[in-house]
């Protein structure tokens, strides 16, 4: 039987397209936001312990919503309303912080927002990887993540330019103009993929149900890996602290976050390029390391200087694990779990950054902003040991 991928080749130039500008506009609405967030509830009265506990209730609805995303993502007959509908509820939320007053109402606008990304993020990339032939999945991934971050490059710059003149209420209502652009994209750009080659909830050569189809070795290897990297993996508004503390100026909050978003951005094409082309868990774990190198320099905090360096080789980090690891997974499972696989390994991740961000909340109030960094560093190194074991690994599985 043919692979129907490969009739579907033409849908790259539309569904990849549209994510990636989909991707662009909303990471602009976000991060135009998210620097100044820090600063803005500290001028309410929050500290390190608030933004713990913020983004790790965030991140916990995420994480549920991505797991029940998942496994609608393998049943659903469409899923460009999940798409669509977390796109709109991400960027209707983001201009209420101009209006909140407390820490508590900027709780439940993150919460919000979370609760969107998680909705729309595995049957978006569901549907890129049926978009698209399996050489060039890590290609696909790469431009979308490529695109996002520019996003992240441009929404600090815009925040950055319109804080001296209308401060942090101001910058929370001009997120409303990419957001809404961004919903606007996805409701009339996005295409269906062709579902007529998905497997039927019973499959006839198997008599297996797609439900009760099992997930593999190499699948449970790479969320062995990432899970242990996620707890350690905390928010990136703990390095804007740490920063902070180190001499940055308040001021400078959105252009810190765009340092490491441009190698973020120019890195992660190549990146997934790469992975198509070499085994992608060596990129990956390659990607581990350069977190730990940055969270070990961060625990240090030798000089703000060095925090800018550091700062800058981070991006590096996102771009050989974001999109490498996605791919990984799809690699991993047959086509009629990938919803389930993707949902099963945002959920695990997400709980594991629950736990990150509350446990750096944690022991920086009691030992001080060196030893969560520190222990980070230790969690990343020992899972890249696991991705570069896991090959000889998976074959004594198999």
């Amino acid at each position: 039987m043919p692979d129907p991928r490969a009739e579907r080749t033409s849908s790259f130039g539309r569904n990849v397209y549209v994510f990636s500008t989909t991707s662009f506009l909303n990471d602009t609405a976000s991060e135009m936001a998210y620097w100044i967030l820090p600063a803005f509830l500290a001028s309410m009265g929050a500290g390190p312990a608030q933004l713990g506990l913020i983004e790790g209730l965030a991140e916990s609805v995420a994480s549920f919503a991505k797991l029940f995303s998942g496994y609608l993502a393998d049943r659903s007959p469409r899923r460009k309303p999940l798409v669509v509908g977390g796109y709109f509820l991400a960027n209707a939320v983001k201009p209420l912080l101009a209006f909140a007053t407390s820490w508590v109402y900027v709780l439940g606008i993150r919460f919000a927002d979370r609760l969107a990304k998680g909705i729309r993020g595995a049957p978006r990339d569901v549907m890129v990887a049926e978009s698209v032939p399996k050489a060039r999945l890590g290609s696909a991934y790469g431009l979308i993540q490529s695109m996002d971050t520019a996003g992240a490059i441009a929404g600090p710059l815009i925040a950055l330019a319109l804080m001296a003149h209308y401060g942090a209420r101001g910058v929370f209502l001009a997120a409303a103009v990419p957001g809404a652009l961004c919903f606007l994209v996805a409701l009339f750009g996005v295409r269906e993929t062709d579902h007529s080659a998905r497997p039927k909830p019973m499959e006839p050569s198997s008599g297996q149900s797609i439900s009760a189809a099992r997930l593999p070795f190499a699948f449970y290897l790479v969320l062995l890996a990432a899970a242990l990297f996620s707890l350690g993996n905390s928010s990136d508004m703990f390095l804007v602290l740490r920063a902070q503390g180190a001499g940055v100026r308040v001021a400078l909050a959105p252009l810190f976050g765009l340092v490491f978003n441009i190698t973020y951005t120019l890195a992660s094409w190549p990146a997934g390029w790469l992975s198509d082309r070499v085994p992608r868990r060596f990129l990956a774990a390659a990607g581990y390391l350069v977190f730990a190198v940055v969270y070990f320099v961060f625990g240090r905090a030798p000089s703000a200087r060095a925090l800018w360096i550091t700062m800058a080789f981070y991006g590096l980090h996102y771009a050989l694990t974001q999109p490498v690891l996605k791919a990984l997974v799809v690699d991993a499972v047959v086509p009629a779990v990938r919803g389930r696989a993707l949902g099963i390994y945002a959920f695990v991740t997400s709980v594991a950054t629950l736990a990150a961000s509350l446990i750096t909340g944690g022991l920086w109030k009691i030992y001080g902003a060196g030893v969560p960094f520190y222990l980070s560093a230790a969690l990343a190194t020992a899972a890249a040991a696991i991705l570069l074991l896991s090959g000889t690994a998976r074959r004594a599985g198999s």
